[in-house]
């Protein structure tokens, strides 16, 4: 499968351990044409996101840097049985090869 496409290049971040997520971005840089990967994460798997990038650049992909860093907020449509809508957090981490 060829990665041509710029979402090939967007891993979002959920609910699984960090090192599934590692796998992912040392996947996405393996291709020779691919020198941008970006992580997105919402509310709770923001810190598990951090955790895949610091371990990918750290031990795997050492000529890998953050690139920037964007955080906001995203507004949530309301769960069964409550009325407001609710405010989520999330960041996108743009990672680039040097």
């Amino acid at each position: 499968m060829s990665r041509k496409s710029s979402d090939s290049n967007i891993i979002y971040v959920g609910r699984k351990p960090p090192m599934n997520y590692v796998l992912g971005i040392v996947t996405a840089f393996s291709g020779s044409e691919t020198k941008e990967v970006n992580v997105k994460a919402r509310g709770q798997a923001i810190t598990t996101a951090v955790d895949a990038v610091e371990i990918a650049r750290r031990r795997f992909v050492k000529e890998m840097k953050v690139d920037k860093i964007v955080i906001g907020t995203e507004e949530m449509p309301p769960r069964e049985g409550e009325s407001n809508s609710r405010m989520i957090s999330t960041i996108d981490i743009t990672l680039k090869r040097s």
